[in-house]
């Protein structure tokens, strides 16, 4: 099996902290949200991994080759034709028609990874139940649990099972075929070829596509999103609490992550805070928070806040979102 994981996008809605830094390597209790994605596939069979990068790219293969011993191919998209057409890119090392794990790296999630190959099934797409499916694309199911449709942002609450970004197909060799379909015949939504409508030709071709239920979908793509992913996080299994040193008159409220290399003082942190190396703070209250590497907190209280690589915030505060290498109060 080969997985693709495309992720060339820009990451808008996670600005500032995406001028500098890929959306796939914001921090989320104590490793980045790509470094997550790979551990939960580390115990599947997985020939390549191909990385679909773009802007800020080099940063992405710089992470994976230091810290993950895979066979890693990178890609460059250079044009943001969508979904479809990032996996397209892919596709001189996809035409032995083997199994291919498409991954969107905006997604965390809990699920049984095990016994992808199904009998009679082309396709395993991976769902969520949710209460307003109408941001969200939905499946529509027959009576036999087979795909019929893929609707993009449905109107109605009538079908409330959620594509969340986990596709398995079968053979690599319809997809790119469905993709080419969708290209030649210029199928595209807001200017950009999707997956689902590529799924779309595939469901009308007669192939058989079910859906897998995940337990939990957690997403990285906002800031308010990132800091709801990091809580989860550090309730299950990410707090390191009772570990961390001591530090001097200061008070530790768990789940946190704290690197061994942060310096800490006078300070009261936590709850669902995760602070990276060689970090700085100084009389200070933050709880639901991430400060990222050689940052420097003094005299603030922080709340929902994104603190960035080398930021410097001094002063008080509530919630904030502050870049890397920016500076929020006195310089």
């Amino acid at each position: 099996m080969k997985v693709v994981i495309p992720l060339a996008g820009f990451g808008t809605r996670l600005r500032p902290h995406t001028f500098t830094k890929p959306k796939p390597l914001i921090n989320v209790a104590g490793k980045a949200v790509l470094g997550h994605l790979l551990d939960k596939l580390a115990a599947l069979d997985v020939e390549e991994y191909i990385f679909i990068v773009g802007y800020l790219g080099d940063q992405v293969e710089a992470y994976v080759r230091a810290n993950y011993p895979i066979k890693a191919r990178f890609v460059e998209q250079t044009e943001m034709l969508g979904q479809a057409h990032a996996i397209y890119l892919a596709k001189d090392y996809l035409q032995t028609d083997t199994p291919v794990f498409v991954i969107f790296v905006d997604t965390l999630f809990e699920a049984d990874l095990t016994n992808l190959q199904q009998p009679n099934s082309d396709a395993l797409i991976f769902v969520k139940e949710v209460e307003d499916p109408r941001p969200f694309g939905v499946v529509t199911l027959n009576a036999q649990g087979e795909i019929t449709r893929f609707v993009e942002k449905p109107a109605t609450l009538d079908n409330k099972l959620v594509v969340v970004g986990l596709y398995y197909f079968a053979h690599s060799l319809p997809l790119l075929g469905a993709i080419e379909q969708l290209m030649a015949r210029k199928i595209m939504t807001k200017n950009e070829f999707f997956l689902a409508d590529a799924m779309q030709l595939m469901v009308q071709d007669g192939l058989k596509f079910h859906t897998r239920q995940v337990s939990e979908w957690l997403d990285c793509g906002r800031p308010d999103t990132v800091l709801e992913t990091n809580r989860y996080l550090l309730e299950h299994g990410h707090d390191n609490s009772a570990h961390v040193v001591h530090y001097p008159q200061t008070i530790i409220i768990p789940p946190v992550r704290i690197d061994p290399s942060a310096r800490i003082s006078r300070s009261v942190i936590g709850p669902y805070v995760t602070i990276a190396a060689h970090a700085v703070i100084e009389d200070c209250l933050i709880h639901d928070s991430i400060i990222e590497e050689d940052a420097f907190c003094k005299d603030t209280l922080l709340a929902q806040s994104l603190v960035g690589r080398n930021a410097r915030v001094e002063g008080r505060f509530r919630a904030v979102n502050v870049g890397d290498s920016s500076v929020l109060g006195f310089a």
